[in-house]
């Protein structure tokens, strides 16, 4: 039965096993101890919430909720904050920060586990986060998209996805293939972060698609850089003995053996420079054909569609 990940961080090992103890019968716990532990957990594990302690030993709460929001994966992570101090500056610090809800020590182990429940539940509803990225989902999707259709605003919007990707995970199993998407998720934000610093949209479609919306004059720039850094990444997705083969081996359901080489990503683009969006499956459409292009070459690729029809 899956279970909801908690990350919990405090740098006392007495409270953080009574926050073990108290969590562990409902929920998959991971652990940190220091503000550094705690960025590095975050990212391996995409938990589904965060109960944070406001003072740790190299960094401050507070200080790792303003990283956390800067972040688009974790923009919308619930954060609990933990303090045994009283004053109303910490709680109002901590708020601001970006924190979700607050908790002075010591807790009541059953309150701790209804306010947990609260904010996630709370985030379910407000957010329909990919639970394996923590991405916005296709609801967000198609509202952004609605959004520009409605204002006419001008935007690129960059189709994404994995080429053979199922091969990789037929080959080595869910868990790399969850990996493998995880890291291309992280890609692509790492692109974004440095090549669009106007960006206004990340999204994960499922699966091994992704989307970002972008002002037309990034798309290029934060295509050029996903495919430059998930070309650096992609050997790192096959076994050594694979890497040095240079290819995989699969059948197909008639048992046809077929040869899949270090994966490569498709990029299609589509703007409303040139014509305009009508709806969001037109969008999707476009996009669909415009990567299906990029798709026809053995390398990584983009394909921008730059028709007024």
């Amino acid at each position: 039965m899956y279970r909801l990940k908690i990350l919990v961080v405090d740098d006392d090992p007495d409270i953080l096993d009574l926050l073990v103890a108290t969590l562990e019968t409902s929920f998959e716990v991971v652990t940190a101890s220091t503000g550094k532990q705690t960025l590095e957990r975050i990212r391996e594990t995409s938990p589904n919430l965060l109960v944070l302690d406001y003072a740790l030993p190299d960094m401050q709460g507070p200080e790792i909720c303003g990283i956390l929001r800067k972040d688009p994966l974790f923009l919308h992570l619930p954060i609990l904050m933990l303090t045994g101090k009283g004053e109303i500056e910490n709680k109002v610090k901590g708020l601001e920060s970006g924190a979700d809800d607050y908790m002075l020590k010591p807790f009541s182990p059953q309150e701790l586990t209804a306010r947990i429940r609260m904010l996630i539940r709370r985030s379910d509803v407000h957010l329909d986060a990919n639970p394996l990225t923590r991405l916005p989902g296709n609801v967000s999707i198609n509202k952004e998209l609605e959004e520009k259709i409605k204002s006419n605003e001008k935007c690129a919007v960059l189709f994404i996805d994995i080429d053979n990707f199922k091969a990789l995970n037929d080959y080595y199993g869910f868990e790399r293939g969850d990996e493998i998407i995880k890291k291309t998720a992280h890609t692509i934000l790492a692109a974004v972060q440095e090549k669009g610093a106007m960006v206004e949209f990340i999204g994960h479609i499922g699966g091994d698609d992704f989307v970002v919306i972008t002002p037309p004059q990034n798309a290029e720039s934060i295509a050029k850089e996903i495919i430059d850094q998930f070309d650096k990444a992609a050997p790192q997705f096959f076994n050594r003995e694979d890497r040095i083969r240079g290819y995989i081996e699969t059948k197909d359901r008639e048992g046809q053996i077929h040869q899949f080489k270090i994966p490569t990503i498709s990029i299609g683009i589509i703007t409303n420079l040139y014509r305009e969006f009508t709806h969001t499956a037109h969008i999707s459409s476009l996009g669909a054909e415009a990567k299906a292009l990029a798709k026809k070459f053995p390398e990584s690729k983009y394909i921008f569609d730059r028709r007024a029809i």
